[in-house]
């Protein structure tokens, strides 16, 4: 078992490759997690070293084009950090990214906290406590230079590959009336149109959420109020480069928009 002075030592080593937008092979043997538990308190690590308070949670592998890119066989969950937040419509630098995918995604902000409890959530509990749904799209990315052999502990403790976020304006409609899983969302991009499927969202995103709901709840973590969720891809992962720009509409619940340098 990892004491708290390797994991501190792996958060490290981690974070300081994310702020270098370097990569390497992987983290040294008596760094490296043996299991979820030890691999989200590395993860728990990285958020020290923000200077701001926690945007919120992503899900990464909700499908299955996003769990063959990185080589894992179900969800995890991986941090937010404000500080890599661009906003709609703008810029996002493409140093240092190696994966140099796009994903559109649905994402969710919290209204209440959920606790940590003994019990699951239920779909309609977390749903409840949801407060806005937004269209988003994150940007990936992983310390790894070979991420698809990097094995799932050492993916979550590399924050479940959080690098860039973007977060679209509320949608305006009721939401909870539609049916998301059957939501297309249409990304534009160098000139071509691929369609999105909420299905894609681990069978629909609100099951997501759900899922990430539960995952913090296990982990002894409150998914607090303000929070957003953004919950995995709904197309599998889009190739971008330097000069691209990515739209995403989602219909009826909006659009968010991201160019690349």
């Amino acid at each position: 078992m990892l004491d708290r002075k390797a994991i501190t030592a792996a958060s490290k080593t981690l974070h300081d490759h994310w702020r270098a937008g370097t990569k390497f092979s992987g983290l040294d043997e008596s760094l490296r997690p043996r299991d979820r538990i030890e691999a989200y308190a590395i993860q728990a690590g990285i958020e020290k070293y923000s200077s701001d308070s926690l945007f919120g949670w992503k899900i990464a592998a909700t499908s299955e084009a996003g769990q063959k890119h990185i080589n894992v066989d179900g969800p995890m969950a991986g941090r937010i950090l404000a500080e890599t937040i661009i906003p709609d419509g703008g810029t996002a630098s493409m140093a240092g990214n190696e994966m140099r995918v796009a994903e559109p995604e649905f994402a969710f902000r919290m209204r209440v906290d959920l606790p940590t409890r003994s019990t699951p959530y239920t779909m309609q509990q977390v749903l409840d406590a949801v407060d806005t749904l937004h269209p988003a799209i994150e940007i990936p990315d992983s310390r790894f230079a070979d991420f698809v052999s990097a094995g799932a502990e050492q993916i979550i403790a590399d924050n479940a590959c959080a690098h860039l976020f973007v977060l679209g304006p509320a949608a305006t409609v009721d939401w909870r009336s539609m049916d998301l899983v059957e939501e297309r969302p249409v990304i534009t991009m160098r000139g071509d149109k691929f369609i999105g499927h909420g299905k894609n969202v681990l069978g629909d995103p609100r099951a997501a959420l759900t899922w990430l709901a539960n995952e913090l709840r296990q982990l002894g973590v409150t998914l607090k109020a303000g929070r957003v969720v953004t919950t995995g891809t709904c197309h599998p992962p889009l190739p971008i480069q330097s000069g691209d720009f990515c739209a995403v509409d989602f219909g009826p619940l909006g659009k968010v928009s991201v160019g690349f340098e």
